[in-house]
């Protein structure tokens, strides 16, 4: 009977299919494709020192290279500042030059002056099986060309823009590189981690539509911001239009009725703050998109909030509660920094308070904007609304978009404090 299962053990053995004799399929990836793969940096001009790090990898027989929009993004903002390089192991760093961006899923083609020694196409194909192995190729630090390994995820649900979930823990400085399949196939460009082997790609449909418009028109550097602001206005017509039409939801807050999630890519929670040594409790619904434009590394934008705030008290008088009830609408310079003075990016704040009447309900508001300096016609805009006419509860509301058109901000403030009715 020994004799049996050692025969038996031995067939088994025989019938596995050979490893690689190097350990598996990962080392035989990077053998492969490491050498389409390179570092990028930006280095300031005045001092000669490097600002950003990051990857690209090759995408055509000329030479053009794809990375992160927000890699490059520094030279976009100050090209007089900066100047893009291409680092290869045992070369001196070549001069690179952006040539067309795609600000809002993160996206940039940056030109070299040499052809590509190999080069990856940018098919999309048929999507990859769920929990199918991938590797991600990139340069995290100045620790060399490394390998991710990790497996597909799909895209992600209920998002403006496209992702990827990739369990793989991509590390600062692989943004830009390419996640492979064995066969060498892109599924999607390095972009963002969360940690524990929480990581997203940008889907490869992206990437190689804007290859196409690369390769059709090359932008010179100072008219890429232009093209920012340009792609920021048709982003935010597209997602603002969707928001607070049609069948508005609402929320029941004490006797009121307030607007929540008017898109499916918006989360929202809710939370009691109670304190029995308070003679007042809160009651909070929040509502916001997840996911911000990457501008530069002192401003994002694409974001709204939606935030209410329902305050209760059956001890305080109604001069204690008029009082608290003031105190907390007007605490929105402080939440947003209404008096802060602008910078580089953008101007201070100005606001407008008013009273505003709707379905039987009038609330105290305040709209508050300020301007983009350098992208025309795009401003953030914060709003609040403070329901009055009760003497012990009352309804705080804001409203919070960034990066939105002027026409867009005023209708979208409408709709929105439009939907603020009576608990009936």
């Amino acid at each position: 009977m020994r004799a049996l299962f050692a025969a038996l053990a031995v067939l088994v053995v025989a019938q596995q299919p050979p490893l690689m004799q190097d350990g598996g399929e990962t080392p035989a990836v990077f053998r492969r494709f490491a050498g389409q793969v390179v570092k990028l940096q930006l280095v300031e001009a005045s001092s000669g020192a490097r600002s950003v790090t990051g990857t690209g990898f090759y995408v055509s027989p000329r030479g053009h290279l794809m990375t992160n929009y927000h890699v490059i993004s520094e030279l976009v903002h100050e090209p007089a500042r900066y100047r893009a390089e291409m680092l290869r192991e045992g070369a001196p760093p070549l001069p690179v030059r952006v040539i067309a961006i795609d600000v809002v899923r993160d996206l940039a083609v940056v030109a070299t002056d040499s052809a590509a020694p190999s080069w990856f196409a940018l098919d999309s194909g048929a999507a990859p099986a769920q929990g199918q192995r991938l590797y991600s190729l990139g340069h995290p630090g100045d620790l060399g060309i490394a390998i991710v390994e990790g497996t597909y995820n799909g895209r992600l649900p209920h998002t403006l823009y496209p992702r990827i979930h990739f369990t793989g823990s991509l590390n600062p400085g692989m943004s830009g590189g390419p996640t492979l399949t064995l066969a060498g196939r892109v599924v999607g460009v390095n972009v963002a981690t969360a940690g524990n082997q929480q990581s997203f790609l940008v889907p490869v449909d992206g990437a190689a539509a804007l290859l196409t418009r690369a390769l059709a028109a090359e932008l010179p550097v100072d008219s890429l911001l232009a093209d920012a602001g340009r792609q920021l206005l048709a982003y935010q017509d597209m997602y603002l239009g969707r928001l607070f039409v049609d069948s508005i939801q609402t929320v029941a807050l004490g006797p009121w009725r307030a607007p929540t999630q008017p898109a499916d890519f918006f989360n929202c929670w809710g939370d009691a703050d109670r304190n029995e040594e308070r003679p007042y409790e809160y009651i909070h619904h929040s509502c916001a998109t997840d996911e911000d434009v990457f501008l530069s590394a002192d401003q994002s934008s694409g974001v709204a909030q939606i935030e209410h705030t329902l305050i209760t008290t059956d001890e305080l008088n109604r001069f204690q509660f008029h009082a608290l009830y003031t105190r907390e609408f007007t605490g929105l310079g402080r939440d947003w920094e209404l008096d802060a003075n602008g910078d580089d990016e953008v101007t201070g704040y100005r606001c407008h308070t008013g009273n505003v009447r709707t379905a039987g309900v009038t609330a105290k508001a305040v709209f508050c904007a300020r301007r983009y300096k350098r992208l025309a016609g795009l401003y953030d805009v914060v709003f609040r609304t403070a329901v009055i006419g009760r003497t012990h509860q009352g309804l705080l509301s804001t409203l919070a978009l960034s990066g939105v058109s002027w026409e867009n901000a005023q209708s979208i403030v409408r709709r929105f404090s439009g939907a603020l009715a009576w608990n009936e």
